[in-house]
This record gives structure tokens, C-alpha cells and sequence, in this order.
């Protein structure tokens, strides 16, 4: 069955860890697309909403949000996730992955959007960019 590694990014202090899913653990995940947002007890975070933002399969090819399906294709980019250009107005062919989570897919990246109501939620509101920029 799957085998996942998770990547749980936190934007409000910059850190990330990481999860291993395996088998049942894993099954929520598969279906799902970039963009969605799920309840963050799949990855070990209850009472946590986290948005998939991206992954790469077994081979290293990158999950581009807007390649729809589970498999891999080769696409002309002219940049974003899976191609870095050189020059200006440079595009090329280039092998990527689509946007829904398959079993082929080993890492899985992913933010934290929502974070429990309670102690943990009111100091990570306290912490914010937005509200130390009030403060000063």
C-alpha cells in the first residue's frame, strides 16, 4: 500500500515537521488534490486544518498544482514548480507530475491554515507578523 513522508510547514514561526504515514494511516490522503484543505488528526495534529500544497513521486518529478489527474506528463512550462528558466521568455518540455495524491507519490508537503481555538491558538495570534507590526 502507500507510503507517505509528510512535510507540515507552520507560516506563522517558520518550522516544519515531518510525519510517516503508512498503510491505513495513509489511506485519508489518497484522492485528495493540491489545494485541499484537511483536517490536520491525519497527520498527527488534531484540532489542526492543514492545505496540501504540493509533493513529488517515487521518481523525484514534481506535483504541479494545475496538471489535472494522478499521472505524470510532459507539459511546456515557461516557469513555477518543476522549471526554473534562464532567460527571459525561455519554455520547455518537462516531465511533471499532476495535481491529485496517488500512490505513487512518496512526499507530501503541507501548511498548517487553522489552528485549534484555546491556549495554543491565542499565542500563535499573539505572534503574528501582523500583530507585532500593530504593536510597534
Amino acid at each position: 500500500m502507500a507510503k507517505f513522508k509528510v512535510i507540515v510547514s507552520d507560516p506563522a514561526d517558520g518550522t516544519s515537521k515531518t510525519v510517516e504515514l503508512e498503510d491505513a494511516r495513509a489511506a485519508p490522503l489518497i484522492g485528495k488534490k493540491i489545494g485541499d484543505v484537511i483536517d490536520g488528526s491525519v497527520v498527527g495534529l488534531p484540532g489542526f486544518k492543514v492545505l496540501i500544497t504540493g509533493g513529488s513521486d517515487k521518481d523525484g518529478f514534481p506535483m504541479r498544482p494545475n496538471v489535472h489527474g494522478g499521472v505524470r506528463r510532459s507539459v511546456v512550462l515557461s516557469g513555477g514548480v518543476g522549471f526554473n528558466p534562464q532567460n527571459e521568455g525561455e519554455r520547455k518540455r518537462k516531465r511533471v507530475r499532476g495535481n491529485i495524491i496517488t500512490d505513487e507519490i512518496v512526499q507530501v508537503n503541507m501548511k498548517i491554515v487553522e489552528k485549534p481555538k484555546g491556549k495554543k491558538g491565542g499565542e500563535a495570534k499573539e505572534n503574528s507578523p501582523s500583530t507585532r507590526e500593530e504593536k510597534a
